[in-house]
């Protein structure tokens, strides 16, 4: 297993440093694609439950939504997130009757659960997209450099959460959802938040104020997209959300605390550091 995990890392962490950093109509196609499988995870674990989701809504809806956000076109979220909804209720009242308002609800929810945070990650790759920043590798896209800021943050929270989880954490965070998260380890994984941002937000010579704003903010909701894909997890049975990343589960498992982070520091960046 743990030969499987590094392996993924040796060769999945360059792919992600090249994608980031190069951007346009490669880093698009990867977050779809990402978004997609998302996606089909997370019919699959309701599935389990007996509970059939609209698949191809879900689809149309994210790849509509991502869409969207690719353009800058923000505006037309509200658009897309209507029509997914009347045509998944239509769905109920038109449709079979295995279509229920529980599979109903569960379909939004998904929708929502996977398109907005994916379409964040796009938003914020194409903040200040045409600023350079220098670093000792050479010069990057501004809004690469922001996105770096809740990946190397919701890294930083894991690594430090685990071992001073492991080798002091005495009190329970969330028994119910997750037995072994602790308090310890969450105080843990906010110090390394903080320090992992400040760390590579000083390399793109960011404001350290800010910084340490973001390493907070990154510090609370990584954990807390962890612990909400745990929860769906013991809803559905199942112990990985799938299979695609040898050692790492599925994308949800890999993306889950990601995926709660980088729209905080979203609209933190947006609101406080460019306005």
């Amino acid at each position: 297993m743990l030969g499987k995990r590094v392996l993924t890392a040796v060769l999945g962490v360059p792919l992600a440093v090249y994608v980031i950093n190069y951007g346009q109509w490669l880093f698009f196609v990867m977050i779809l694609l990402l978004a997609l499988i998302a996606w089909k995870e997370f019919s699959a674990m309701l599935k389990r439950k007996q509970i059939p989701v609209s698949h191809y809504i879900g689809i149309i809806g994210i790849v509509f939504l991502l869409g969207c956000a690719w353009q800058g076109n923000v505006q037309e979220f509200t658009m897309i997130i209507t029509a997914v909804i009347l045509s998944v209720m239509a769905r109920v009242v038109f449709g079979s009757g295995s279509f229920t308002i529980a599979s109903a609800a569960y379909t939004i929810m998904g929708f929502l659960y996977i398109g907005l945070p994916f379409s964040h990650f796009l938003m914020l790759r194409i903040l200040d997209q045409n600023q350079q920043i220098a670093t000792f590798f050479g010069f990057i896209p501004q809004g690469a450099a922001y996105l770096w800021l809740p990946f190397i943050g919701t890294w930083a929270s894991d690594t430090f959460g685990y071992f001073v989880g492991t080798f002091l954490g005495k009190h329970k965070l969330c028994p119910v959802i997750s037995p072994a998260k602790t308090v310890e380890g969450a105080a843990g994984g906010l110090i390394g938040s903080i320090c992992g941002v400040i760390c590579i937000g000083l390399l793109f010579h960011l404001p350290l104020f800010h910084l340490f704003i973001v390493g907070v903010l990154v510090g609370i909701a990584a954990p807390a997209g962890d612990l909400v894909e745990s929860a769906l997890k013991r809803f559905t049975g199942v112990k990985d959300s799938g299979r695609l990343l040898p050692g790492h589960g599925g994308v949800l498992d890999r993306f889950d605390s990601v995926m709660f982070a980088v729209p905080v520091v979203y609209y933190y960046i947006y609101f406080n550091v460019l306005l």
